[in-house]
């Protein structure tokens, strides 16, 4: 099949991979975990494909690809080929059509997203290696984020952090957030500049965007993917005195760096699981650490809201995504419940159904501001990036 777009997205041992039309129809994905360990997985839909030993990322790409391949999916090579960069730093307001310059730049923002930008060239450089004559476009997390206000990105620390080291807020998920008021826009008839939506991207991963006339002015997340809402397994805000607080129990740097990011969240405060699914089944069984880990999710989420509505001149809607965002009736129930008093308000059965027979709209009639549920769709957003540069 010619004119296929690939979409490339490394983990640290994960490996995601999309296969697009040139009309953005989605063809076919992939999936390859616990690259690097014992009992390497992938998979391609209902197809399981044989990975041997510690399969690298390069591995399980060419794999992968000689599945797509074996079942006529991709030809010799793609069109265009699009990749997830988490962190752009300040060097990057857009998508970038990947050279030499751009890796280098890429690997300066390494420091800034330590877990993520090297596995993010890993990706690159393997198929850079397989497709060197195929254009590949770097598509940043962090770039819709670059409309950003100082006073929305700048922290209290001493001017030379950011002067010298460029500590400041960036901000992610970018690309679902902009795709959400994209949609919005669609939905509400409205131009996207003249379109103004608080976003809340709801997954393992969590963020909100307050986005005004079709650009972000505050959002959540900051240096890294750890400030702002309770996430899966990540802490979101606390007391940066809580630092101090932990070394003088004895926990070192890179333990806190763990704890904080992989044992916290949702899985540390219920000390059982960070699948929001399994968690109100849990709550609803009557755990009590399962109900205090909701319900600290839903009002750290609706305290968010409240704060980014500081940013707007108006507001056209509030609208969920991601997995739980698009999933879960429950927190949209339960987190709106706490935002009564600026007027946001849910009709039951639409919430219960997920927008889904209501033209996406879950809001009551006496609710101030409509109230959206939109599956987000990350992968097709960098397939449209990759094929537009590509030429």
């Amino acid at each position: 099949m010619e004119d296929v777009i690939l979409v490339v997205n490394c983990g640290s041992s994960s490996l995601k991979l999309a296969l697009f039309s040139r009309n953005l129809e989605r063809l076919a994905g992939g999936l390859a975990e616990r690259l690097g360990e014992d009992g390497a997985t992938a998979s391609a839909g209902d197809d399981q494909i044989s990975l041997t030993g510690k399969s690298s990322h390069e591995d399980a790409l060419a794999e992968l690809l000689s599945h797509f391949r074996e079942n006529e999916l991709l030809s010799d090579q793609p069109l265009a080929i699009g990749h997830r960069v988490v962190h752009g730093g300040e060097a990057f307001r857009a998508p970038a059509l990947i050279n030499d310059d751009v890796l280098v730049a890429i690997e300066d923002c390494s420091s800034l997203a330590p877990l993520h930008n090297p596995v993010n060239l890993t990706g690159i450089r393997a198929t850079l290696k397989l497709f060197p004559d195929v254009p590949q476009v770097a598509v940043f997390d962090t770039a819709f984020h670059q409309t950003l206000p100082p006073h929305a990105y700048l922290y209290g620390l001493p001017r030379r952090f950011y002067e010298d080291w460029g500590v400041r807020r960036y901000g992610f998920h970018g690309t679902s957030h902009s795709f959400m008021v994209e949609q919005a826009a669609r939905l509400l008839a409205k131009p996207r500049s003249e379109t103004s939506i608080i976003s809340a991207h709801l997954g393992n991963g969590c963020s909100i965007t307050a986005i005004n006339n079709g650009e972000s002015l505050d959002t959540s997340m900051g240096l890294t993917p750890l400030e702002g809402l309770v996430m899966g397994t990540r802490c979101g805000d606390v007391d940066p005195g809580l630092f101090d607080f932990l070394s003088a129990k004895g926990i070192d740097s890179e333990s806190l760096s763990r704890i904080l990011n992989r044992e916290s969240g949702l899985l540390g405060l219920s000390e059982s699981t960070n699948d929001m699914r399994t968690l109100i089944e849990q709550a609803d069984g009557g755990d009590e650490q399962s109900s205090q880990a909701l319900a600290v999710f839903c009002f750290r989420l609706a305290r968010y809201i409240g704060a980014m509505m500081a940013s707007l001149d108006e507001l056209d809607a509030l609208v969920f995504t991601g997995g739980i965002g698009e999933n879960s009736d429950r927190v949209r129930k339960d987190t709106v419940s706490h935002l009564n008093l600026m007027g946001f308000s849910l009709d039951s059965k639409a919430n219960e159904n997920h927008g889904q027979e209501s033209d996406h709209r879950i809001e009551s009639k006496t609710s101030r501001f409509p109230i959206l549920v939109i599956p987000t769709n990350e992968e097709a957003v960098i397939a449209r990036e990759a094929a537009a540069r590509a030429g």
